[in-house]
């Protein structure tokens, strides 16, 4: 019988960059909050990294609290990239050991795109759902608790074991059509005073209120996210909650939480421009003086150049686009479907109504050389947003990236060091460059970016947010340790 249900956050570190940032993991608040509203069991949450516990306190909490299902799973790439897949596969395994009799279950980003090998590699993980668990994780809890239910092997979107170890696929999952059916996530579960992001931004919290991207980059983490019989349809499904709604939840996180300061996590928050207009009016009309990031595509921004100033009315201090390589050729063989004009006029006109930038480069490309690299940081550097935020290219499963990885032996996907797949470590090599001339270039041109006086004093002499300012010397304080990552190479 599954009567109660944790959910796991083992002790995690944040990405280098980002100094002290933590946030609720929204996956497990909409889960649990789901599980509650349809009385299928008692649900906990463990945050071991807010709360700084170590893996013997995890496991100590867990004999305790004695669930009969423990869930890991993630739906952010910012949580430490693919590196979070070690960290949980090893709380389960800790407390698979010493309790063997718990369901140990995992969803969402990473698993639902590479289930067949995490299965195979971690005996102790007994279920993996695929894409959106909601639906699967409400038949499995039925299926558990009643043997007159469907067979767990028949569950759409689940990945279990047969008595002999066979691992078996059931059908698939349809899309959830309308998000705004789901509950509020279950905040009270988690210790929402201990969040902060950027080591300056507090009371903080990361929302999701959409689903899905409209583009198809050959890089993006979401390829990870879905199912890998229908990646490319329900990845490019798009799904958003409507502006009420999301007004409704923050007005919970500032009235309940004293929440301050959110980023919008979703990769195009601001796809339907119908609904962030409604958004802002409704968030306007409440008197909700929460402050707000978001991320979204540039010609979306460019095509809501009108209602920038509503959006920063409505609390908007900082925007990320994304950047990515040197120039429009590069940009459509990546599948991004943007010029680099139209980053240009992005920065500009955010820089127009004093809203800070952020912009993503990526480097590690299969065709990168030292040359495109190098231009690839002068065309940042012209476009000059005011946060560059570098990456390394780390191949996730399902996209065309990890497919063309595998193929020239770059990896072996059953040996890789998971806790250096964080796309802060460089992992793999170009068609023309090794992993440790992609590290070297990568620590150059970061290091190069934020040595610009002249850009440094532009930003703190701007009538930008102090926490666009208090983010910006995050990122500078941080450059060492991410420096130091991009000397170390991947075990592969």
């Amino acid at each position: 019988m599954i009567k109660k249900v944790l959910f796991l956050t083992p002790p995690l570190k944040a990405w280098d960059s980002h100094g002290n940032h933590k946030a609720c993991n929204q996956m497990h608040a909409q889960l649990a909050a789901y599980l509650r509203e349809k009385k299928l069991a008692e649900v906990e949450a463990l945050d071991c990294r807010a709360l700084e516990m170590d893996w013997e306190a995890m496991l100590q909490y867990a004999k305790t609290s004695k669930p009969d299902m423990v869930f890991v799973g993630e739906l952010l790439h910012s949580t430490c990239g693919a590196a979070v897949i070690w960290y949980f596969n090893e709380g389960l395994r800790i407390i698979k050991e010493a309790m063997p009799q718990v369901k140990t279950v995992a969803g969402g980003l990473w698993y639902s795109g590479d289930y067949e090998r995490q299965m195979r590699l971690n005996p102790t993980l007994d279920y993996i759902m695929l894409g959106e668990a909601e639906l699967t994780m409400e038949d499995l809890v039925k299926t558990l608790n009643d043997a007159s239910q469907t067979k767990e092997r028949d569950i759409p979107g689940l990945v279990s074991r047969l008595l002999d170890g066979t691992i078996v696929i059931g059908p698939h999952r349809g899309l959830i059509p309308d998000l705004n059916v789901l509950p509020m996530p279950a905040y009270d579960l988690f210790p929402m005073d201990k969040y902060v992001g950027h080591t300056y931004w507090k009371p903080f919290a990361e929302l999701m209120t959409s689903r899905g991207c409209p583009g198809k980059c050959h890089f993006c983490y979401e390829w990870a996210l879905y199912d890998s019989r229908t990646a490319v349809k329900d990845f490019t499904s798009w799904r958003g909650l409507s502006g009420k709604r999301i007004c409704d939840e923050l007005d919970i996180l500032e009235k309940q939480y004293n929440i301050s300061t959110v980023v919008f996590q979703d990769d195009a928050f601001n796809t339907d421009t119908a609904a962030m207009i409604e958004f802002c009016n409704e968030k306007i009309k409440r008197g909700n003086k929460i402050e707000w990031v978001c991320l979204g595509r540039a010609d979306q921004w460019i095509s809501q150049h009108d209602i920038l100033p509503l959006m920063k009315k409505a609390g908007l201090f900082l925007a990320l686009t994304g950047v990515e390589v040197e120039d429009d050729m590069t940009l459509n063989k990546t599948g991004k479907g943007v010029t680099i004009a139209q980053i240009k006029k992005t920065i500009q006109i955010l820089r127009e109504n004093d809203i800070g930038s952020v912009g993503t480069v990526l480097i590690g490309l299969k065709e990168d050389t030292e040359a495109k690299i190098k231009e690839r940081l002068r065309v940042a550097d012209e476009i000059d947003p005011d946060i560059f935020a570098l990456d390394y290219l780390t191949p996730v499963p399902n996209s065309p990236d990890w497919r063309y990885a595998i193929k020239k032996g770059w990896f072996d996907p059953d040996k890789i060091n998971l806790r250096d797949w964080d796309f802060q470590h460089p992992v793999i090599p170009t068609d023309h460059l090794t992993v440790e001339e992609v590290g070297r270039l990568g620590a150059w041109c970061m290091r190069e970016y934020y040595s610009k006086p002249e850009r440094i004093h532009r930003i703190m002499e701007s009538n930008y947010n102090i926490k666009v300012k208090l983010c910006v010397r995050d990122f500078m304080n941080n450059i060492a340790k991410w420096e130091a990552n991009s000397r170390v190479t991947a075990s592969a």
